[in-house]
């Protein structure tokens, strides 16, 4: 399949999900990860606020509230092109983009993507040799080659861990995915 017949699949998948399924699986993913001896190593942690039908990862953000918690934040350069910024997460200071998902508020204190320790990052699908197809829009292959010390980790659901995903030059890889069923180390890592 190419990249648009994964994302319709991906789309499709998640938006069958009913909520008691997502709230279990983002219950087992967020267990599995409070149990990983690299998370309790990392200090400064991206991740991602949850929105169509991601995995919540919300839960960790309250069980650890000692670890920086970063989270993305869409901004424009001067010449109209996107990209993510990072910033403190802050539950109180989240404003809504106009593609709908929550982010921090622009003024909060934004942090340099290299010191983060372990980037929890979304998806719609990943496969075993850390492949990872996103929405389209770049964003996350444009931040992780600037988190040079980051450890990527691919948060989704079993049933989107493909055979393999469709990789271009630019695409970003990660070291690991957390799903339900717990980690895996891929064969990138």
């Amino acid at each position: 399949m190419n990249k648009a017949d994964l994302r319709r699949r991906g789309h499709a998948i998640r938006k069958s999900l009913p909520p008691e399924k997502i709230q279990v699986h983002s219950q087992a993913l967020c267990h599995h990860l409070s149990n990983w001896p690299t998370f309790h190593q990392a200090h400064t942690v991206l991740s991602f606020l949850a929105f169509r039908n991601e995995p919540d990862l919300g839960q960790l953000f309250e069980r650890w509230p000692d670890k920086c918690w970063l989270a993305p934040r869409i901004a424009e350069s001067n010449k109209g092109r996107s990209y993510l910024t990072l910033h403190l997460y802050d539950p109180a200071r989240l404003v809504r983009h106009s593609f709908g998902m929550l982010e921090p508020a622009p003024d909060l204190p934004s942090v340099d993507p290299a010191q983060v320790d372990l980037i929890l990052t979304p998806g719609l699908a990943f496969d075993h040799q850390g492949g990872r197809l996103g929405f389209g829009g770049g964003f996350y292959d444009r931040l992780l080659p600037l988190a040079t010390q980051g450890l990527r980790v691919g948060i989704t659901y079993d049933e989107l861990v493909l055979d393999a995903v469709p990789m271009q030059a630019w695409d970003c890889r990660v070291e690991w995915l957390a799903t339900s069923d717990g980690l895996i180390k891929t064969a990138y890592a």
